[in-house]
């Protein structure tokens, strides 16, 4: 058993198919836990923006309630695998709230109460502005990832520093030679194939920003606005962690500035210790991507698209694909199922940002799929605006779905 990808989904991967006894590897093309998993602000939530109430008029019981314990039980699984490790585990309630419109927070209580979770509506809030309340959830938690994938590698046999190319009829070629394994998980963040899954028409990339600030007040719990465009919050080892300032990849956003603005306004005396940033796959529904590859890649599987919520959705992953896999039924098969239609607006849009790309007459190119690359002047990179891929002003390979380094292109 082969699984490329050595963020969180793959560690865990690994770790669940190890404990049924099957024989598996990881190839990570650079340093474990180095991409997005090192990035995520790791909160541990069933409770992902208003989802439960949209999930139910557009998809129905099924789904919605499907998706609801699913994450209950990767929430649980934490809960229990954290317990023997070390890795500042904290239990918090947690809040997605709204500067408008109560009614559909109002809402999403009565949706998450009704497929079988636990909300209340919550009227007063900690946060240096007016809400509308909050949808809150109890006794959700927020860790360190990276302490408990770094434990769980330990026993497991990872290959960092190199790379999967491409899959062969046996197995996968990387940039060492090859491997032969009769079945395979890709699992890094974008799916690199495009031959099978249409996963570049199925997904963009978003991407967000984080300040880690001292002297800002604890807030005593995790904080998402309803909106995309919004703010999220939540307190580490004496910071409060800010987030926001989102935008495609590739495209123009509010970025560390806006956060910065916020916080001179509402935490005068705070001071910004850390910066950082990451990206997110986002679905056409909503729901991530973990099964099958594609119909005409049998022994092949996924997990991908998590919309911002990597940490429970790597977790739901693990186990849906241990099943697989190992030839067990999972009840949650079809809710995530890669599949499923991509009769959707968002194809559309995909699709023009697609074309858009092919069809721009500049230099430098993705080499993904020949996009017309921009240039991040604020991270000083090359970000693609088709499918979210990112360079080094020398042309290395930051972020996939592009799965080799670009020639040095010219700055400016």
């Amino acid at each position: 058993m082969l699984i490329i990808g050595g963020g969180m989904t793959g560690i865990l991967c690994a770790y669940m198919l190890q404990k049924r006894g099957v024989d598996c590897i990881l190839c990570e093309a650079e340093k474990i836990c180095g991409g997005v998993t090192q990035n995520t602000t790791a909160k541990l939530t069933i409770q992902h923006g208003l989802f439960y109430e949209k999930t139910l008029c557009r998809l129905g019981k099924t789904v919605a309630q499907g998706y609801l314990r699913s994450q209950t039980e990767a929430l649980e699984e934490y809960r229990k695998l954290c317990a023997d490790y070390f890795c500042d585990w904290e239990e918090v309630d947690s809040f997605v709230y709204a500067k408008k419109d109560r009614r559909s927070l109002e809402e999403e209580v009565s949706a998450i109460n009704a497929l079988g979770g636990t909300a209340r509506f919550a009227e007063h809030l900690p946060l240096p502005f007016g809400t509308e309340g909050a949808v809150c959830v109890p006794q959700q938690a927020q860790f360190h990832p990276l302490k408990l994938a770094y434990a769980l590698a330990k026993r497991l046999r990872i290959f960092e520093n190199t790379r999967v190319v491409e899959l062969t009829p046996n197995g996968a070629r990387t940039d060492h030679g090859g491997i032969r394994a009769k079945r395979v998980v890709v699992a890094t963040h974008f799916p690199f194939i495009n031959r099978h899954g249409l996963y570049f028409l199925k997904m963009y990339q978003h991407r967000s920003y984080v300040l880690g600030l001292e002297d800002a007040p604890n807030l005593g719990g995790m904080y998402v606005d309803a909106a995309m465009d919004g703010l999220s919050f939540r307190n580490y080892d004496g910071m409060l962690l800010l987030g926001g300032g989102a935008h495609r990849t590739g495209k123009r956003g509010g970025c560390w500035h806006e956060l910065e603005q916020f916080a001179r306004g509402h935490y005068s005396n705070a001071q910004v210790r850390y910066r950082w940033a990451t990206q997110d796959c986002m679905t056409l529904d909503g729901l991530p991507y973990i099964g099958q590859y594609s119909k005409k890649m049998p022994h092949v599987y996924v997990a991908t698209g998590y919309n911002k919520w990597g940490m429970t959705s790597s977790m739901v992953a693990a186990m849906l694909l241990a099943d697989l896999v190992t030839d067990r039924k999972n009840p949650y098969a079809e809710v995530y199922d890669p599949s499923r239609s991509v009769l959707h607006w968002q194809t559309a849009v995909n699709l023009l940002e697609s074309a858009k790309g092919i069809l721009t007459p500049t230099v430098p190119r993705c080499p993904h799929l020949g996009c017309a690359l921009k240039y991040n002047r604020l991270e000083h990179s090359w970000d693609c605006p088709c499918h979210g891929s990112r360079f080094t002003e020398d042309g290395r390979l930051i972020e996939n779905p592009a799965n080799r380094n670009k020639g040095k292109p010219r700055s400016g």
